[in-house]
């Protein structure tokens, strides 16, 4: 008699930095658990372990997450990018180099959560997302100046202990710049940031 298959176990297939992994895991795993130690994926630091801090932050279809706060199994069908995934070979992301540039890291714990947030942070304030910094937030005011302060609130769910904040807020706001001039958006948004 075959055994019936557990009802707290699922196989997924989790697709992480454009490879698929099929897994078996349980129902309670966290994403995070999943990267680190089935995945052995673990540039994504566990700090706090209740998505307080931001070290765990991955993209899920582009956007930024804490993945000790997604289950696995609800990962399934998304599009995760992990601090493994942002480089093109060997040329850097923009915010990695700018990291790098302008030393955004001391102890580097947080800095693969970091570096993923401001990915995010970047396109957000490319789509025209507002922050809680944001003076006008009408739509046909376009995207805000990237200021420092609006770079600060914008990253404020990742903690740095080591306290590299200015550091990273302008990494954050030359790589912004760098986006913008790819994109060919010119660099008049990030002007000042880096102040």
């Amino acid at each position: 008699m075959a055994t019936a298959p557990s009802s707290t176990n699922s196989a997924i297939t989790l697709n992480i930095n454009g490879e698929k992994h099929v897994l078996s895991v349980d129902h309670r795993t966290t994403l995070l658990d999943a990267l680190r130690e089935r995945l052995d994926l673990t540039g994504t630091k566990k700090g706090c372990d209740q998505g307080q801090c931001g070290a765990c932050t991955v993209l899920l279809d582009g956007r930024r997450a804490v993945s000790c706060l997604q289950l696995a199994v609800a990962a399934e069908g998304r599009e995760i990018t992990t601090i493994e995934g942002v480089a093109e070979g060997e040329r850097l992301h923009p915010v990695q180099q700018a990291f790098l540039d302008l030393d955004g890291y001391q102890c580097g714990y947080c800095t693969p959560g970091q570096i993923c947030s401001a990915i995010a942070v970047i396109e957000e304030h490319a789509a025209g997302w507002p922050s809680a910094a944001t003076d006008d937030v009408r739509p046909e005011a376009g995207p805000p100046p990237l200021t420092p302060e609006e770079i600060r609130e914008r990253m404020s769910g990742n903690l740095c202990r080591c306290g590299a904040y200015v550091s990273i807020v302008e990494a954050v706001a030359r790589a912004a710049g760098l986006e913008a001039q790819t994109a060919g958006h010119g660099t008049e948004q990030t002007e000042g940031a880096a102040a």
